[in-house]
């Protein structure tokens, strides 16, 4: 083989391999909705970091649990008395009456090593600590639950915008095929002289607005797609194919009943009730402080003492203690009672933030079932629009045919057509998202 011809081929070699590679790099999903809404709990970040959120809160827990176990702390000191401390006492110890005598206790060098022990029997803020801790733990996985219908609404959102997207572009494409069949229909009859160039012409036009509506459709739907792998924590790379149609979905007139309890399904409720616990838990905690508190302890060292410190460690002298330590409270000038009283207000707060959002729930409830109802009716007469328009191109089709029709009304029939299927696309994506309002509304998505 000659060089040329040798490079040639390593180069084809080694171009194929990097596509090839590339290609494999590349993950390809066939999802349909609930795989969507599975991969992103286990891929969206802000639910990463609620899980993680959610493992701090359960280590919380189990620190404010150690600190009425047994706490265990070593001591060491070294200490080197550059001048030994004087003391003064009375003459009459030295047999010198009527003077202060200076003198000097202790040694040069003294270490000591030792241990202490500690442990609390009895406070009653560390006893509402625990429970709080518990409690902060509950919040944190009520915050998860939260993030997670957030992150499956958010999905659901672009699933329907991408099935959207597919739906008009269907459309389109049907569209486009039958216009294409008509234009050169149009163009033989302009040959064989039965049209004017303007026929042809009215057609072309029509035709290329469509085509440039199929480009830009395409790219909205490319912008989609990577708008749901976006909100579902997938690497924008990867190619994410989706199973279901706009048919799979379907659309149910609800009967609308006085549901005055639907809050209680919302997470934000939830989460707020279990904030309010925790303000009540601030209340008490306070009120436990003006409480006795009791607690152990224990010291055990050993002092070495010498006036050399080669000799230092050859004795020592040991020290054991234990005791309790019982504190009462006083007297904090009326910082206590105003920490009561700030604690109080809080927890009203939290009443009134729980009444407020029942009602704004209930409120949004009301709305987002009005909603679905009015997108459910206008869905249903622009599909019969739709119907009508297809049926109204098809007679004029037929009249034009049958030369008892112009060019013209077939372009009005077409464009009536095009009108009558955006305001279809736009009627569906307004019930696809009223019904992801309603279910997140009433507390549906889990």
């Amino acid at each position: 083989m000659k060089p040329t011809k040798l490079l040639l081929a390593v180069v084809l070699s080694f171009a194929l391999n990097t596509l090839l590679a590339q290609t494999d790099s590349t993950k390809v999903h066939n999802f349909k909705l609930e795989s969507c809404i599975n991969y992103a709990y286990e891929h969206q970040t802000t639910i990463l970091n609620a899980k993680i959120d959610e493992e701090i809160a359960k280590y919380k827990v189990r620190e404010t649990t150690a600190i009425g176990l047994p706490q265990v702390t070593g001591v060491a000191n070294f200490q080197d008395f550059l001048d030994i401390p004087t003391s003064l006492i009375p003459g009459e110890l030295a047999g010198r009456p009527g003077e202060v005598v200076p003198v000097q206790f202790g040694v040069k060098y003294q270490a000591n090593p030792g241990i202490n022990i500690s442990q609390l029997l009895f406070d009653g803020s560390y006893i509402v600590g625990l429970q709080a801790a518990k409690t902060f733990k509950e919040l944190s996985a009520r915050a998860l639950n939260r993030t997670k219908v957030e992150t499956a609404v958010a999905v659901t959102q672009a699933y329907y915008s991408v099935l959207i997207a597919n739906e008009r572009l269907s459309l389109l494409d049907a569209n486009i095929s039958r216009l294409q069949k008509t234009l050169n229909d149009t163009q033989q009859y302009l040959k064989n002289g039965f049209v004017e160039k303007i026929d042809v012409d009215r057609l072309t036009v029509l035709s290329n607005n469509i085509k440039t509506e199929r480009s830009n459709v395409l790219r909205l739907l490319d912008l989609n797609n990577n708008l749901l792998k976006f909100q579902m924590g997938m690497p924008i790379g990867d190619k994410l194919i989706i199973n279901e149609k706009i048919e799979d979905i379907s659309f149910a007139k609800e009967t609308i009943t006085a549901d005055t309890s639907a809050y209680l399904n919302r997470p934000e409720y939830a989460l707020l009730q279990t904030s309010k616990k925790l303000n009540q838990l601030d209340l008490k905690r306070y009120k436990a402080q003006a409480l006795p508190s009791l607690a152990a302890f224990g010291s055990f060292s050993r002092a070495f003492l010498s006036n050399d410190f080669n000799t230092l460690f050859n004795k020592s002298f040991p020290t054991s203690i234990i005791g309790l330590q019982l504190n009462i409270p006083i007297f904090s000038s009326g910082q206590r009672y105003y920490r009561v009283k700030q604690a109080k207000l809080a927890v009203t707060k939290s009443d009134n933030d729980l009444f407020n959002l029942q009602n704004g729930i209930n409120l949004q409830i009301n709305q987002s079932q009005t909603a679905y109802i009015n997108g459910i009716t206008s869905l249903e007469n622009q599909k019969s629009n739709r119907q009508l328009a297809q049926e109204v191109l098809r007679v004029t089709k037929v009249k034009y045919e049958q030369g008892v029709g112009s060019s013209l009304e077939v372009t009005t029939a077409e464009t009536a057509l095009k009108e009558a299927e955006t305001n279809y696309i736009s009627a569906l994506y307004d019930a696809l998202i009223n019904k992801v309002n309603l279910d997140k509304a009433l507390g549906r998505i889990k």
